[in-house]
């Protein structure tokens, strides 16, 4: 083959990891832009590990995995069959669904997690591979923490698992110990060795610990891997994944040097990458590869003067290449609504009604504010909106803050509720502390802010601020977020989002309690 697989696992692994947990809505808009940006399989979760990850991946198979040229949509099972059972039922309505199953093969998980011995596993390795094939044809199989175990005794259960019907054999650096060449040289082997893999795909998953996950993963394709598990972002347990931009812009750079290509469309990966950032409310370092806000700024005055003459001088991709647009001004106070219903479009959003509505009165609200609007100011209120789950039970109506030096910071909000509006004033240590206090007056609900990040989305005083905020109502952590010009409104809320999803959570409980 010289084309890669792209297995995309931002919803099963990178998920897991601490601060980037999405809800079954967030991971259907990411797994839309996933379709869009032509991964070809998506990891959507893992089902039997809660209802809500068992929820989001039924709801992934049926609603992109049911679409024209859908990816193939794929559940993460243990060994058990009870697993592979839940696992099933839930990828089960996809035009290609997929059942990834794995059991840890190293001496160290054997004796301490396991407890079990090698012919123990490699026994529940089998029947686990048979019992998933049951239910469908494209079965893989991953050797967990594959680079920590005795080299024979793990492809003696790849070629068992092989024989048993496996499709993929998925080789994982679990704790990102490998280097490199002792990566490339271990997958040279496995091909050596592991009997029937002339007929099934090889794949990596490659962790980061040690900062090699990419390199690992390429090096892997070069010594015949044909599939590459990573993410958005390379987020993922620990210190995250092999990134997904990283490895696809590094194929398609040096197709000269690799002869491999992959399907994806890259003019997505930026919006794939804003998204992400926006749902998680965890933005990528600036100097980040491909994706970071300085991967195309010039600093240095030999810098600017090349690429003034010549982009190629200091630039090996464009920025267009990925998605990011080189002419940022698009639209100002006096455009209507079809030029921002099309350029949403062009960057990958398509709102209709009440969303559409929404956007444009924030739109309209800010192009009133600011002299210049920018793609990343539309997308920043356009990804408000698809991230939205459901109707705000608690919308700000007015805010008004007074703070400085010697003056104890207040705050007066007002907050609409089914039609009805309510006002309450607060106090604080800060302006942001003033106006949750306010809110917490009015709604009777107090958080604990836990976390909370501000980020500009564009360039000047005038900027669009994002807040991403963790609240704990009793016991119960929620993310929240939120943005405006003026980052007490944006603080304000992203506090709200946060509120709103405990307060609605109740309200559907006491629905399904009754009184």
């Amino acid at each position: 083959m010289d084309r890669v697989i792209i297995f995309d696992t931002t919803l099963r692994d990178g998920e897991q990891a601490p601060g980037f947990s999405m809800n079954t809505m967030e991971k259907l808009e990411m797994a839309r832009q996933l379709a869009r940006l032509q991964v070809d399989v998506i990891e959507a979760g893992f089902p039997i590990s809660s209802d809500e990850d068992f929820e989001a991946t039924r709801e992934v198979a049926r609603q992109v995995g049911t679409l024209e040229n859908a990816p193939s949509i794929c559940g993460l099972s243990r060994v058990g069959l009870g697993d592979i059972d839940r696992c099933w039922e839930a990828v089960k309505y996809a035009r290609k669904p997929r059942i990834h199953t794995f059991v840890a093969t190293s001496d160290i998980h054997l004796k301490y997690k396991l407890r079990k011995s090698r012919a123990e596993v490699l026994k529940a390795a089998v029947d686990a591979v048979r019992h998933a094939r049951g239910y469908c044809e494209d079965v893989e199989f991953s050797p967990e923490d594959a680079s920590r175990s005795d080299f024979d005794y793990m492809c003696d259960v790849l070629s068992a698992t092989i024989e048993a019907g496996a499709r993929t054999i998925n080789i994982p650096d679990t704790v990102g110990y490998a280097i490199p060449r002792e990566w490339g040289e271990r997958i040279a082997r496995i091909r050596e060795k592991v009997q029937g893999l002339d007929k099934v795909v090889l794949s990596v998953h490659c962790h980061n610990d040690l900062g090699q996950a990419v390199a690992n993963s390429l090096t892997a394709l070069m010594q015949g891997a044909r599939q590459v598990e990573c993410t958005i972002n390379g987020i993922g347990e620990r210190a995250g994944n092999a990134s997904l931009e990283e490895i696809v812009m590094a194929l398609r750079t040096r197709k000269d040097y690799f002869g491999i290509d992959t399907g994806v469309r890259t003019e997505e990966i930026f919006k794939a990458s804003r998204l992400l950032s926006h749902i998680t409310g965890v933005h990528v370092q600036p100097n980040k590869a491909i994706v970071g806000e300085n991967a195309f700024a010039h600093e240095a005055g030999i810098h600017q003067d090349g690429v003034l003459k010549e982009k190629l001088t200091y630039e090996i991709m464009r920025p267009e290449d990925i998605g990011r647009a080189s002419n940022k001004l698009v639209l100002g106070k006096h455009s209507g609504r079809a030029a921002l219903t099309a350029r949403l479009k062009e960057l990958g959003f398509a709102l209709a009604g009440p969303e559409l509505d929404r956007a444009f009165k924030a739109f309209k609200d800010l192009a009133d504010r600011k002299k210049e609007v920018y793609d990343e100011d539309l997308m920043a209120i356009a990804t408000d909106e698809v991230t939205q789950t459901v109707a705000p039970l608690y919308e700000l109506d007015y805010l008004h803050v007074i703070s400085g030096t010697g003056v104890v910071p207040s705050a007066t909000v007002r907050l609409k509720k089914e039609g009805q509006t309510f006002q309450d004033s607060g106090v604080g240590d800060g302006p942001v502390d003033a106006v949750l206090a306010a809110i917490d007056a009015i709604t009777g609900l107090k958080g604990r802010l836990q976390d909370y990040a501000l980020r500009s989305a564009t360039s000047g005083k005038d900027a669009i601020g994002e807040v991403a905020m963790k609240v704990d109502f009793d016991g119960t952590l929620v993310s929240g977020k939120g943005a405006s010009t003026d980052v007490i409104e944006a603080s304000a809320r992203a506090y709200l989002s946060a509120l709103n999803r405990v307060a609605q959570a109740s309200a559907q409980r006491m629905k399904e309690v009754g009184p």
